[in-house]
């Protein structure tokens, strides 16, 4: 997926075909040279990385693969990847590869759909995915293994600029939550935007222009 093997990384929306029907926005919808299909979820609470939220993701990648006419052997390969806060699987490994099988073989199905749970609590600077969580965790920088993450994280981190669009992004993803879930998010993210970003919480609500009614249900759960 790296910028030298011809992929593309964007946000992209999901809407469903259905009437009143439940869309997505992907954290980072990404393809690859091969038209394999990636949708990476970066979730602070175990909630949002539910199991049922992996197969609807899948489930809504499928529906934009294939035009009128194409056979369905055409469709691609599609990733739905979920970096989380902790290990949601709580068997501490780094990666978590969840493949349909034929329970009567135990072989793979084969049907190109992948599910991959990334553990973002697990440490270990001695291979790639401990070192990746490990830059995930970091507040600066300068203490970062891997240097295509560094300047990135660099300008959204450490420089005010960078600080704003974060918290513009993040207040405009809030207003698309559902409302019954989105108090909950929104302490996820503000607690999130206060670690990484080192601010306080009056800093980062007064960024995301909160109201003050949900200012006050905030600090009461802060």
């Amino acid at each position: 997926m790296g910028g030298n093997n011809g992929s593309r990384k964007i946000r992209r929306e999901y809407k469903s075909p259905i009437t009143d029907g439940r869309s997505i926005e992907l954290d980072i919808y990404a393809e690859d040279k091969e038209g394999k299909i990636y949708d990476i979820e970066v979730q602070r609470a175990d909630s949002g990385a539910d199991v049922h939220r992996a197969r609807f993701h899948s489930s809504m990648l499928d529906t934009k693969m294939l035009k009128a006419k194409q056979k369905f052997k055409e469709i691609h390969d599609s990733y739905v990847i979920f970096i989380t806060e902790n290990d949601y699987m709580k068997k501490g490994l780094p990666l978590y590869h969840v493949e349909r099988v034929v329970q009567e073989t135990q072989k793979l199905f084969g049907d190109g759909s992948h599910i991959i749970y990334v553990n973002g609590s697990y440490k270990n600077d001695d291979d790639p995915i401990g070192k990746l969580m490990h830059d995930f965790r970091c507040t600066r920088s300068v203490d970062m293994f891997y240097n295509e993450l560094k300047d990135t994280v660099k300008h959204f981190k450490e420089t005010e600029g960078g600080r704003g669009q974060v918290c513009k992004a993040m207040e405009e993803r809030i207003k698309r939550e559902r409302s019954e879930e989105r108090i909950e998010v929104l302490l996820g993210t503000v607690k999130s935007l206060m670690e990484n970003m080192q601010l306080s919480a009056q800093q980062v609500m007064a960024a995301m222009n909160i109201s003050e009614e949900d200012k006050q249900k905030l600090i009461k759960k802060l």
